[in-house]
């Protein structure tokens, strides 16, 4: 309330239509009942908030006079608004910093795999599987979206985590991010995380126990 002064109606004369408020300093100002915004005639001993000003002989009085509690409600309601506004672009600007994060993961992830393959402890089929089954799990998610959207046969969620654990689960992370499907169900995202780990752990295994060429045998055969 810049520039604004508060204090109470001490005298009203209905009559002639002004009064005088005694403000906190222990002024008491003159006022018309122009000045006074509320639809109704003012009350003696409410509180309001006003502007000093002057009439046209140049005499100090009270303008635009409002009732405290509507200017404090209204500050409120104002007070409110930005506090969701903030509170908005502060998600928003979380969201986005996770996404430019969830996409870093996804490129190194499949960066790590190229760096695998380049020396030679990895076959090209395993970073194809990987690329295809991450297409294909992202076009499953991107699908169940629009069923959910539409009210048709949804993709059951054995199927997405079993894609996932597969090796699609890049694929699935970034569906939930850019498309907001599935991201906010702690009991899926759950899942999902674990999904994560077991592929993980498979291909770890992979590398270290020198099964790698049983599985290029296998995904070649697949591919």
């Amino acid at each position: 309330m810049a520039n604004k002064q508060q204090g109470h109606i001490k005298k009203w004369q209905d009559d002639k239509g002004f009064g005088f408020i005694d403000t906190e300093q222990g002024d008491s100002v003159f006022f018309h009942i122009n000045e006074f915004k509320a639809r109704r005639r003012p009350e003696v001993g409410e509180q309001v908030v006003f502007t000093l000003g002057r009439d046209n002989q140049g005499r100090m009085q009270a303008k635009d006079v409002q009732e405290l509690s509507f200017v404090q409600q209204k500050m409120a309601q104002k007070n409110s608004q930005i506090r969701q506004r903030n509170a908005k672009r502060s998600h928003q600007a979380e969201f986005e910093a996770g996404q430019k994060k969830r996409l870093f993961l996804g490129v190194g992830f499949y960066g790590v795999l190229i760096l695998l393959v380049v020396m030679n402890k990895l076959s090209w089929s395993v970073l194809a599987w990987y690329a295809v089954l991450g297409v294909i799990t992202y076009g499953m998610y991107a699908k169940d979206k629009a069923a959910a959207q539409s009210g048709a046969w949804r993709t059951p969620e054995s199927t997405l985590h079993l894609l996932s654990a597969l090796g699609g689960w890049v694929g699935a992370m970034v569906a939930q991010t850019y498309l907001r499907h599935k991201s906010q169900k702690p009991e899926f995202r759950v899942a999902y995380y674990l999904t994560v780990v077991i592929n993980m752990a498979g291909l770890l295994f992979i590398l270290a126990r020198g099964g790698l060429e049983t599985l290029t045998n296998l995904l070649s055969g697949l591919l």
